[in-house]
């Protein structure tokens, strides 16, 4: 059974039936639909921490989906994932993509600028403060894009940027 017919609580019942309307209403092909329910399936398993599940369920959406504008999400959230469970060199690679076929994408632009950070600090660590200022230097221009498309948002960024001279 599909999973977005077994959620059990009233937010993503209720979040489902309007999904089904809207599918039944909007005049989609039937391999879009069916990407939909993949996705609409990923997200819900993403949302439990079932990873695997939903990284299967996103992959079956990204093979049904043709829309750049709907892979861009399905990319980002996969992403989501291999950040989550640590796997940053993955993870900036499907927020990459996701950023080639959706440039309008802050959340994706700081989430790879969160992970150059983290690299930057971890070079710290390590004792190498040239490897660690290349990080940093990338994370800016990830910030600096996020900032560019959402103005109000990211401000603990915005202020990193200008304590550390790299606002400009």
């Amino acid at each position: 059974m599909p999973r977005s017919r077994i959620n059990g609580n009233f937010i993503d019942k209720t979040s489902s039936i309007v999904a089904t309307i809207l599918l039944r209403i909007i005049p989609t092909t039937s391999g879009e639909k069916e990407a939909f329910t993949y996705y609409r399936d990923g997200m819900s398993a993403q949302s439990e921490g079932n990873y695997a599940e939903a990284l299967q369920n996103y992959y079956e959406a990204m093979r049904l989906e043709i829309d750049p504008y709907d892979r861009s999400y399905i990319l980002y959230n996969i992403g989501l994932i291999h950040t989550s469970n640590g796997e940053h060199t993955k993870a900036l690679e499907y927020y990459f993509r996701a950023l080639e076929r959706n440039p309008f994408l802050p959340q994706a632009s700081n989430n790879m600028a969160v992970i150059c950070h983290y690299r930057g600090e971890e070079a710290i660590r390590q004792g190498d403060s040239e490897i660690a200022e290349a990080w940093f230097d990338q994370a800016a221009e990830y910030w600096k894009q996020a900032i560019a498309l959402t103005p109000g948002n990211y401000i603990e960024a915005q202020n990193w940027l200008k304590i550390t001279g790299r606002f400009k």
